[in-house]
């Protein structure tokens, strides 16, 4: 992998990456020159026991812009700057001009009743390809394989920050799950906190492991690969499947066999499995109803707080958006009120209708 670090007009970070050696001489580009915004702060939810982050200078983020403006295409027109110069490379990491969380946040102001804290953290959009027609599973299995190691570069380099304790890597795809551009990407929240979904699994892992002596995915995974009716990509290495325990229709979690902590400890064998499973999943998604596929697929890995974690097993979760094709899966008041799931298919009724879908790699 090569990677080539430069900044921005308006003082933002761009990473370019890429397959072959990226030429000298790439000026980073920005739509403006105003640095991004750093109002952004947290405030404890005493209830629920996790923060909130604020950061109402989101509400003039770029929003469906129109055909022929794509602030995420590379250019080398001066008078219409976008957010990444022209030049060969394959993927680029840049700041968020409108981050939720930035190294840059400002104290809280004016004081709340509840505890209040700055919004640290980092927020950054992946591009992962400079054709704005693609997507993220039409990509050729090499360009897969070193998006991992983007992914996991970015984990090393956003971990090691002391304002950081959980980097996110994920992508959200489609209108339907409040995208605002159709250009390939995908973003990395780096949390100064354990978000409470991660949280949970990581507490379920721990008490597992104590008890059991083994991983907790890990023996999931030899059950589901025993019982055989839900899996949807069996490799040396990786593994894509349906949980039994699935909330959304169509739900699809990848993991490699090996309990690696994080997608920085896979190693070659296992990025090349690990892309072939992520391929794999996505066309049968594109597949399904011949159109593109509306999800959000989220990384879930060890914390960066510097404290050890061999509970934590790497996984990709896929939340489809739809239940049926033409009907959305909106939540409602048991999931969003009581974070109580009902699920109206089973998997191992809708798994079958992804393995039906046929596929090849390249």
């Amino acid at each position: 992998m090569y990677e080539r670090s430069l900044t921005k007009p308006d003082g933002r970070a761009l990473v370019l990456y890429s397959r072959r050696p990226i030429p000298e001489g790439l000026q980073a580009t920005s739509p403006g020159t105003e640095p991004p915004g750093t109002k952004t702060h947290l405030r404890w939810h005493p209830l629920r026991g996790e923060w909130v982050a604020y950061a109402s200078h989101r509400q003039n983020r770029t929003f469906l812009p129109p055909p022929e403006y794509n602030p995420l295409a590379p250019t080398t027109d001066p008078a219409h700057p976008t957010e990444l110069p022209a030049g060969d490379y394959d993927v680029a990491v840049f700041e968020n001009r409108f981050p939720t969380l930035t190294e840059r946040a400002e104290v809280p102001a004016p004081p709340s009743i509840v505890p209040t804290r700055p919004g640290k953290g980092a927020c950054e959009v992946v591009v992962f390809t400079q054709d704005p027609s693609s997507s993220l599973g039409a990509l050729p299995l090499d360009h897969l394989e070193l998006l991992l190691e983007v992914w996991a570069d970015r984990y090393r380099k956003l971990g090691a920050r002391d304002d950081i304790d959980y980097v996110m890597p994920f992508e959200n795809r489609g209108v339907e799950v409040g995208v605002t551009l159709h250009h390939p990407h995908g973003q990395i929240y780096a949390y100064p906190f354990v978000p409470p979904i991660p949280a949970r699994e990581l507490e379920q892992q721990r008490a597992w492991l104590a008890g059991h002596g083994n991983g907790l995915l890990e023996d999931l995974i030899v059950r589901e690969l025993a019982d055989g009716r839900r899996t949807l990509y069996t490799g040396d290495q990786a593994v894509a499947w349906m949980p039994a325990f699935a909330r959304y229709s169509y739900e699809v979690w990848i993991a490699p066999r090996r309990p690696a902590p994080s997608v920085a400890d896979l190693d070659a064998p296992e990025r090349v499995d690990f892309a072939r499973a992520l391929k794999t999943v996505l066309l049968k998604y594109d597949g399904l109803w011949s159109k593109p596929f509306p999800y959000v697929m989220v990384f879930h890995q060890a914390p960066t707080d510097g404290e050890p974690h061999p509970e934590a097993h790497l996984h990709v979760e896929f939340y489809p958006a739809y239940r049926m094709p033409g009907r959305l899966k909106y939540l409602a008041g048991s999931e969003l009120g009581a974070g109580a799931f009902t699920a109206d298919t089973l998997p191992e009724e809708k798994v079958q209708e992804l393995r039906a879908v046929e596929v090849k790699l390249e």
